[in-house]
């Protein structure tokens, strides 16, 4: 059995960590050799990077945000930096662990890769999406999921669970509503452009109904037998 690239994607709060988690027991139990990691953060290196890119504002000496008291460890983040960090860790990862175990056989579960970038850094913060597209392949060599599939919820709905998970809000899921409808349409977008690779499921449904809707689409798209 070759070794597939399985994608989670969504704004902030979808249900991503819960779907993965509930779709690797699934294919282990089908005899799947399964891998789960992240971006950024799959690697030594990424959790390095991670924690610069997500800490919040007052948790870290610079933000995308500043610092109101003008203390020069409070200067933000330069947007093209920001950019720049996060391909660092996707090459890093591409090289260490994606490959290697795609190699290998291995079904990997990532939560994010490429099109998190396009929406993000290029819907949201508005970077040149030719100089996205360019460091996404440089940081992939051309690697592409397999499949991906968007957990598509409300921003608003999506930004209430986080909060309720009482663990406070990281640095992208700080910023405003509009920067992330923003974001949601730039899923939107990539969605009607890839729909051979990417598949849209409503993840304002249940948990147990958007597994099951994820494992039908993995055994359509993957052949897999159920």
């Amino acid at each position: 059995m070759g070794g597939k690239l399985i994608v989670f994607e969504g704004v902030e709060g979808c249900g991503k960590t819960s779907q993965i988690q509930l779709c690797s027991e699934w294919l282990e139990s089908l005899g799947v050799s399964v891998m789960v990691t992240r971006e950024p953060g799959g690697t030594e290196l990424g959790l390095h990077l991670r924690r610069l890119l997500l800490e919040k504002a007052e948790d870290k000496p610079f933000s995308t945000r500043g610092c109101a008291n003008g203390n020069a460890q409070g200067k933000p983040v330069a947007q093209v930096t920001e950019l720049l960090l996060y391909a660092a860790d996707r090459s890093q990862h591409v090289e260490q662990e994606l490959k290697p175990n795609l190699t290998a056989g291995k079904y990997i579960l990532c939560d994010r890769y490429t099109d998190s970038t396009i929406a993000y850094q290029g819907y949201g913060r508005g970077l040149n999406m030719s100089l996205i597209n360019q460091l996404n392949y440089i940081a992939t060599g051309g690697l592409e999921s397999d499949l991906t599939i968007w957990l598509d919820v409300d921003v608003e709905v999506g930004l209430a669970r986080k909060l309720l998970d009482g663990v406070g809000l990281d640095r992208i899921e700080q910023e405003t509503i509009a920067f992330h409808r923003c974001v949601q349409q730039g899923y939107a977008h990539l969605a009607a452009s890839h729909p051979s690779r990417i598949v849209q499921v409503d993840g304002s449904l249940s948990k147990e109904a958007v597994q099951q809707v994820i494992q039908g689409i993995l055994c359509d798209r993957l052949h897999l037998a159920k």
